[in-house]
């Protein structure tokens, strides 16, 4: 993995990482989730359809519009509104752990789409161990509770969503400008998102904090983190692209603690815990492409011939 994509990984993992404390800030400043979905993706496709109408990249778009719609709708238009209607009823924190179910979903969709995929040995394992980990996040942390029941719901189908937005993308619209194609498919879920904004209008005028939140999210954790996303799945591909899902929770349980002041229950670490090493096995191992570098730099020193001077008696036997 290139040290252009390891950067686009880091960059991508931070700025999806923050959504969570900005979501929470907005929703708790009088932003509904309709409308806090709708002002951070319309501001962002507009942004990113200016820069790409000036590169002149819109024309490729004429084709693709059934897949960027499909993208638009699973990626965008279901998950964004069920995310904040879930932080009305969780800790910040706890939906960023919950997202970090993606990997196991796009493992347990590749049983279905892909039968090359199989889930068999480790994999299965982590797939056992991931899903064990939600069952104790619930079972600890939100069972007798109606509410963040239904709030952990919400984020779970946001999940699936989000597994499901990189395979289509890498499928069908991966060859495309990221800022027109990322622009093309937030202004179709403006679209979808303009009746559920306008049905879910707030009762009163939301905070300047608030406000200032949905800006934070339409132009950093929207338009700029969409386009680095999909330059990451066509780098490196949709399943090691949402290895950043192990990152992420972990930001956002810090900037929880640190901002919010949430405290994270025993339910929510061990499942946090299991949900982690769940998607590790499922996605085969795979480790955050940074620390792979450092583990493949580390080993080849050690197996280097400058570092350890080979036994003349050996070199004997390999030349003779």
């Amino acid at each position: 993995m290139s040290t252009r994509a390891w950067m686009i990984f880091a960059a991508v993992s931070t700025l999806w990482g923050i959504p969570y404390l900005f979501i929470k800030i907005a929703v708790n400043g009088g932003v509904t989730p309709g409308v806090l979905a709708w002002g951070r993706v319309a501001l962002a496709a507009v942004v990113l359809l200016a820069l790409a109408r000036r590169s002149g990249s819109l024309r490729r778009l004429r084709d693709r519009w059934r897949w960027l719609a499909a993208y638009a709708v699973v990626e965008v238009s279901i998950p964004f509104p069920l995310i904040a209607a879930g932080e009305q009823r969780i800790a910040s924190s706890m939906a960023a752990i919950i997202i970090a179910t993606v990997p196991l979903n796009v493992a347990l969709l590749a049983l279905r789409f892909d039968r090359n995929e199989r889930a068999t040995g480790a994999r299965l394992v982590g797939l056992f161990t991931g899903l064990l980990g939600v069952v104790v996040l619930v079972g600890i942390d939100a069972s007798g509770n109606l509410s963040t029941l239904l709030g952990v719901g919400a984020v779970l189908v946001a999940a699936v969503g989000y597994a499901c937005g990189p395979m289509i993308f890498n499928r069908h619209l991966a060859d495309l400008d990221p800022r027109a194609a990322m622009g093309a498919s937030l202004a179709i879920a403006a679209v979808v998102l303009a009746p559920v904004a306008a049905l879910d209008a707030p009762a009163r005028t939301p905070s300047a904090g608030a406000l200032g939140a949905v800006v934070v999210l339409g132009l950093v954790c929207t338009a700029l983190a969409f386009s680095l996303m999909a330059v990451l799945i066509t780098e490196i591909g949709p399943a090691r692209a949402v290895v950043i899902t192990y990152i992420n929770p972990i930001i956002a349980v810090a900037l929880g603690v640190a901002i919010l002041g949430e405290q994270p229950g025993a339910g929510a670490v061990a499942g946090l815990l299991l949900i982690l090493a769940g998607s590790w096995l499922s996605t085969d191992g795979r480790l955050p492409p940074g620390l792979t570098a450092i583990f493949a730099r580390t080993h080849r020193r050690r197996a280097s011939p400058v570092e350890r001077p080979a036994d003349p008696r050996r070199t004997l036997i390999r030349t003779g």
